[in-house]
């Protein structure tokens, strides 16, 4: 099954247009230094977009609800995973087992809330949760904060049931790093999270607090139900299954087998469930996923380096093997040219720019660290030789060569089947020992090793040559007690007085630390960008030494090419977030630094590495299928409209936009207006007033005018309800900037989901097979003509008769339809000569998940039809254009659209139309949007206000002149039936292909 069900079942809903008291959160602001990442207000959005079906579409919730109605709300909840293809056959129900006494026990004590039958409990009685996978060092903590701070806020505002929030994590070190980020997130908010120890609650109940809302925390492994010194029995703290319950990284165990599993889902029963995890694996978690940003995912986002696993192991570390000690200075020799190598990019690097990328780091993580012949030890023994300049020439060159041996085949890098990578061979080869000297030992001749250490950190120990003065590695440890009686006696140490960690800088642009070498005491909670290299000696091949190899892979794969922007080079400047003369500057430099090379040492714990992460990668099996731009359209020019934002935002700029309210929510205004009529409790009260806003508002709604310049009556805009929220909201929307229009462009990159298209299956021949014939598509008369080129380059003996039979072959499968069927949803592949792309892909039925970013909408499929059927009468009005062209655009992935004002959330939206057209005809050009939802009509009305104030002029389009035409901007709208718009919006409005070509050649 493995397949992410309500991922795309929320992703169906579309954020924007909820009501206004469940999209009206700032879904970016963190901390005063932090904001959320796109993808993590993603998965914000879409726990909120359940949370709405959930609480308010299935039954709205109303204060002091019955507890049925959450009963009814989870069958609701099931009924909709069924619509959207969960089956019998997926069984997720828990099966009851009487062996297990403790578990069936535990279950039959809540029987009312778990009912049993045929020995098993539905799922639909745990399905109140959702799920969040998403890679390790991607911020799961923040997006857990920053989605109790909007449940927080939907409680004040109504939304949602008034149950307890508790976080339950499962080590000490995660609840401190949780503390840090709640004081981070408070410095920087109103509404203060305090947090409280689950232990606290009966204290905490009776006298709440007056300066914020309580959070709980307890260490998921201490949450029992029985009694004993720090493990609680949870039914001391039930509270009738009122909780909202996050876990983060809590999961383990089997679900059936788990007796903790179950309490998670008694304790939120009549609440909710969140699960945050970078593995998840049980079924269960997988169906209810409501966002997967996992590392597979990281990565090919472009948010993570790419991931090399060597093939080379480490093998001279082994426990069992007896290697020589040159085969030990090899590995390690390895490590530090790779490390070189990418340095000497980095130094090139610097030369563009001081504020670029990071300084590469090794790290080193090791199975043993006290023992006799600790795993560290061995391999700082060699750090040692290697310092002193005892390297054998030999030895030397051929670890080199191995490593150029291994990377000029240019293997795949994991997760990326496309990408391989790429060196500079000549520079691998030219790397000098004293390249390693200067570059890793921060130095220019070879010395004896000194010891640096602070009397305040007995966790960690500094090196430097003698040679030198900065120090460049570092070992980070539970104690350095061990090693300064025993492995460093005799070295020459140095008391350091400044109280500085070499760790906690470790960030830093000034730190010097090139190595950093340890076990497990700082992976988990250390963010860094530095890792390029890393070494993983002798890590088993238990649980824990597998989820260790994940999570430290996951805390190296961090980029930032350039400050606040975490994405790799390519993805910034296709994004247009760096531009093309520091793209050029880069472009040749950024691969190493983009690259974490990994080294493993025996070949089942490398084995462990790729199983684990390829695992995360084929739950879903995605391949992604890039189809072909159209030849046809080389050479001819098409034109798109770019946009910039105006200079001032609404409150001091000329513009038609009004702030648009319910009659019911402008009477409350009213009434608020002549009952508060102090200026300065709306000053003290709302975030952004100023006076010049709260006269704006007082003139506006002094008459109950719908007339006014900042008010508009829309009785299609759904009630706010809430004072407070409506008057914010105002003040909000004066603060807007809109965005103007620019100026036109010839098209590049603007259209790219053709490049993109995802499918979710094992199994493609068909489909490729179909694409390949139906792209190659001729009409006869080509075909033929095809066909005797073919004939004469083989009587010319230009062409084997082989090569002959594969061209006829080609020629005779060539067609311009065909269609494929998988999992009882077919996909018709059609070629239409005039469209961007081909060919293009529709499906009949909307709910085709296997696929994505083709035509799948009815009413998009509808309008492809009957353009190509209109296409093929004689006497079509396209023939009165001198050349025409299409595209389907993708509001996800494009970047062609209409900004306009959108109530609902009270901001600029963006308008993607479905198709976007060229026509040219004399000097006169039209680029035409069209879109075919003709049921949605008040949204409708509303981007065609947008459309008017950007190209609309005295009832017309306006007339651009750009590069010797005459360029107009048309928006129209496909009705279904006889569905549409009067008064001013009916012109926009068209029935038919040929309507369609009437209202675009009215204006020639």
């Amino acid at each position: 099954m493995n397949k992410l069900f309500l991922r795309n079942m929320a992703e169906d809903l579309q954020y924007d247009d909820l009501p206004p008291s469940w999209n009206t959160f700032d879904l970016e602001t963190f901390s005063k230094d932090k904001k959320l990442w796109d993808y993590q207000q993603d998965a914000v959005k879409n726990a909120i977009k359940v949370l709405w079906k959930y609480y308010e579409d299935f039954i709205d919730y109303h204060k002091n609800e019955r507890v049925v109605a959450n009963k009814d709300r989870k069958a609701r909840f099931l009924e909709w995973y069924k619509d959207n293809g969960l089956n019998q056959e997926d069984d997720l129900d828990i099966k009851l087992d009487k062996r297990k006494r403790n578990i069936y026990k535990l279950l039959m004590e809540y029987s009312d809330d778990f009912p049993q039958e045929n020995g098993k409990i539905s799922y639909e009685h745990f399905i109140n949760r959702m799920c969040f996978w998403m890679a390790t060092g991607s911020g799961k903590s923040l997006v857990i904060i920053k989605l109790i701070q909007i449940l927080i806020q939907l409680i004040e505002r109504g939304e949602i049931p008034p149950y307890d929030i508790l976080i339950l994590t499962h080590r000490d070190d995660l609840i401190e790093q949780l503390k840090n980020h709640v004081r981070e997130f408070n410095g920087a908010n109103e509404n203060q999270i305090i947090l409280k120890e689950l232990k606290e609650y009966p204290e905490v109940k009776r006298e709440p607090s007056l300066f914020g809302t309580t959070v709980f925390y307890y260490r998921s492994d201490n949450l029992s139900d029985e009694q004993k010194e720090k493990i609680i029995d949870f039914k001391n703290y039930d509270n009738e299954g009122r909780w909202y319950v996050f876990l983060d990284e809590a999961h383990k165990g089997d679900r059936e087998d788990s007796k903790r599993q179950h309490i998670y889902s008694i304790m939120s029963r009549n609440g909710f469930l969140f699960n945050s995890s970078a593995t998840f694996v049980d079924p269960r978690d997988i169906v209810t996923c409501a966002y997967e940003f996992n590392l597979s995912s990281f990565v090919n986002a472009g948010y993570g380096k790419h991931i090399s696993i060597l093939k080379q192991e480490i093998r001279a570390f082994r426990d069992e093997e007896d290697y020589n000690r040159e085969e030990k200075q090899k590995i390690v020799l390895k490590s530090l040219i790779l490390l070189t190598y990418v340095k000497k990019f980095y130094e090139d690097i610097k030369n563009i720019r001081a504020d670029l990328y990071h300084k590469p780091l090794l790290l080193t993580l090791v199975n043993s660290v006290n023992t006799e012949d600790a795993d560290l030890k061995l391999f700082f023994r060699e750090l040692k030789k290697i310092g002193q300049g005892a390297v054998d020439e030999e030895v030397f060159r051929k670890a080199i060569d191995d490593l150029v041996t291994e990377l000029k085949e240019e293997p795949h890098f994991m997760f990326e089947e496309d990408r391989k990578i790429k060196i500079d061979e000549a520079e691998l080869k030219n790397i000098k020992k004293d390249d390693i000297l200067n570059y890793v030992y921060n130095s220019s001749a070879n010395g004896e090793i000194e010891v640096l250490v602070r009397q305040s950190d007995r966790k960690e120990l500094a090196f430097k040559l003698k040679t030198s003065d900065r120090p460049f590695a570092l070992i980070k440890i539970g104690d350095i007690s061990g090693w300064l009686k025993e492995e460093l006696a005799g070295y020459e140490v140095q008391e350091r007085f400044e109280d500085e960690s070499y760790f906690e800088n470790l960030n830093k642009e000034e730190s010097e630390i090139n190595i950093l070498m340890g076990s497990r005491s700082f992976y988990e909670g250390w963010d860094s960008n530095r890792p390029n290299v890393i070494n993983f000696i002798n890590i088993g091949m238990g649980e824990d030494a597998k989820k260790f190899i994940l999570q430290s892979v996951g805390r190296g794969v961090r980029i930032q090419p350039i400050k606040n922007k975490r994405k790799r080079l390519l993805q910034l400047y296709n994004a247009g977030e760096i531009d093309k003369d520091l793209f050029d500057l880069l472009k040749d430099k950024a691969f190493p630094m983009e690259t974490l090379f990994i080294f493993g040492t025996n070949r089942e714990a490398l084995v462990t590495v790729i199983q684990e992460l390829k695992k995360e990668k084929s739950k879903e099996s995605v391949t992604q299928l890039s189809l072909s731009k159209n030849p046809d359209i080389e050479g001819y020019p098409l034109f798109v409209p770019t946009y910039r934002l105006t200079l001032y935002p609404i409150l001091r700029a000329e513009t038609e936009l009004q702030f648009k309210v319910s009659e019911k929510d402008l009477e409350v205004l009213c009434k608020f207006n002549a009952f508060v009529t102090d200026d300065r409790v709306l000053l003290m009260r709302y975030k952004n007033a100023e006076p010049a806003k709260i006269k704006i508002l007082r003139e506006g709604i002094k008459s109950n005018s719908n007339l006014n310049e900042y008010f508009k009556v829309d009785n299609c805009v759904n009630d706010v309800k809430d004072i407070d929220l409506l008057i914010q909201r105002f003040f909000d929307y004066l603060n807007i900037v809109p965005e103007e229009f620019e100026k036109l462009k010839e098209l590049k990159d603007e259209i790219k989901h053709f490049k993109n298209i995802k499918v979710y299956l094992e199994d493609l021949k068909d489909l490729k097979d179909a694409i390949e014939d139906v792209g190659f598509y001729k009409d006869e008369s080509e075909k033929n003509k095809l066909e005797q080129e073919a004939y004469d380059k083989l009587i010319s003996g230009e062409i084997t008769i082989k090569e002959h039979s594969e061209i006829i072959q080609k020629l005779g499968r060539m067609a311009k339809e065909k269609e494929v069927e998988y999992r009882n949803k077919k996909l018709k592949i059609k070629h239409i000569a005039n469209h961007y792309y081909i060919p293009l892909i529709l499906s009949a039925d909307e709910k085709v998940d296997y696929i994505k970013h083709i035509i799948k909408v009815k009413s998009e499929v509808k309008f492809v039809n009957d353009l190509e059927e209109y296409i093929e009468k004689a006497n079509n009005r396209f023939k009165e254009f001198d050349w025409w062209f299409f595209s389907k655009l993708d509001e996800s992935l494009d970047g062609i659209y209409i900004p306009y004002y959108n109530p609902n959330i009270n901001n600029i939206s963006r308008f993607y139309p479905d198709f976007i057209f060229w026509l040219k005809k004399g000097n006169d050009y039209f680029i035409v949007f069209v879109d075919p939802k003709g049921t949605e009509h008040t949204s409708a009305e509303r981007k065609i206000d947008g459309y008017e104030i950007l190209f609309g002029e005295l009832g017309k389009e306006k007339l651009f002149n750009y590069k010797g035409y005459r360029v107009r901007i048309k928006l129209l709208l496909k009705a279904i039936g006889t569905s549409g718009s009067s008064g001013k919006y009916n012109k926009y409005w068209f029935n038919k292909i040929s309507e369609m070509l009437d209202k675009i050649l009215e204006a020639v």
